[in-house]
């Protein structure tokens, strides 16, 4: 018996609609996510420190209009603007910028965004070109500058410290090694051949950071820049440990005073576009977040041991609170300061753990 054919015309236009919608979520969750989330779905699982430059997003806020033919007096006087504002200091190409617009074809002129990552395995810049990208010129001029051509479209072009010194005496060790993925938009850069390939294989994978991570930089938004830590790194760099003995004990004395603290699963400290410093502070559950949001207030507000003076030499803060499992902080720099760059390294007492 011959089925009608109205019905699996019927059933075959749900399935169609029911795709159709399917791609429609799955599009718009896609154009609803952040650079800055995106960047953290390709960087390596074994991330522990991350440091994030939207490149895009610096060049628009301080009117900065270059291109690949911008001189490189031009993209100097924009990366001096861009200290001065406290907006480039996550970035690992600073001074490998001047001879990456001039010879490589690409530099903070013209990246959409940076993301620097480190581990005890390694370390590896991912560099978002711009849409339209010629990723066959790119690699025509990787081997002009002496570069090995790699066997595969994602294979690793060998430089090493020989060919590196020969292009340019400033150039980061992170640019010995390179890896193009012209479906992603992406170069990668380490200074070891075999990370840059395994970094590659990351991306392949999709497998990103670890949620740790991504929950406490997905509370940061759309920053232009960030430093991004796991706990094991936060509980070590920036405890109050790394402090001389007389701050140790000035740091105790306010914990004991401030109340109870929590080690923490991760910390994000961001610039934010409209100026003020985000840091985020992720914790076990909601009920540490609430305890913590209180504690870590009154130290942020008090003195800085370690840093020396005061947090309120250095910022305002405009609000701390609990958001789920993390504990936000909302800080208005003081003029001249240099949050990001100064209290993302070293003793920093409303983060330890």
């Amino acid at each position: 018996m011959r089925k009608p054919v109205v019905a699996v015309v019927a059933v075959v236009a749900v399935v169609l609609v029911l795709v159709g919608v399917a791609a429609g979520v799955a599009a718009w969750r896609s154009h609803d996510r952040t650079d800055l989330d995106r960047a953290m779905g390709l960087a390596p699982p074994d991330a522990e420190r991350l440091s994030w430059t939207d490149w895009a997003g610096v060049r628009a806020k301080l009117g900065a209009r270059l291109s690949v033919g911008s001189s490189t007096g031009r993209l100097t006087a924009f990366l001096d603007r861009g200290y001065d504002a406290d907006l480039t200091s996550a970035s690992a190409l600073l001074a490998s910028a001047e001879v990456l617009q001039s010879r490589y074809g690409f530099s903070p002129a013209t990246v959409d965004w940076e993301l620097f990552s480190q581990s005890r395995q390694g370390a590896v810049v991912l560099l978002h070109l711009p849409d339209g990208t010629d990723f066959d010129a790119l690699g025509d001029r990787l081997a002009r500058l002496g570069y090995t051509r790699p066997h595969d479209e994602t294979g690793v072009w060998a430089g090493g410290p020989d060919v590196v010194s020969r292009i340019g005496a400033d150039l980061t060790p992170e640019l010995q090694y390179l890896t193009l993925d012209a479906g992603d938009g992406l170069v990668l850069a380490s200074d070891t051949a075999g990370y840059a390939d395994q970094a590659m294989g990351d991306v392949a994978d999709g497998g990103g950071a670890s949620g740790e991570l991504r929950a406490v930089a997905a509370a940061s938004g759309s920053p232009l820049s960030a430093a991004i830590y796991d706990s094991a790194y936060t509980c070590s760099r920036l405890a109050m440990s790394q402090a001389d003995p007389g701050d140790r004990a000035q740091g105790d004395e306010l914990l004991r005073a401030a109340g109870q603290v929590n080690p923490v699963t991760g910390f994000a400290m961001s610039d934010q576009p409209d100026g003020h410093v985000r840091v985020v502070l992720g914790f076990e559950n909601e009920d540490q977040a609430r305890s913590n949001a209180d504690t870590r207030a009154r130290l942020a507000a008090g003195p800085a041991p370690g840093q020396g003076g005061s947090f309120s030499d250095r910022f305002r803060v405009r609000s701390v609170t609990a958001r789920g499992s993390d504990v936000v902080f909302d800080l208005v720099p003081a003029e001249g300061s240099y949050v990001l760059s100064d209290l993302s390294t070293g003793p920093l007492l409303f983060a330890t753990c």
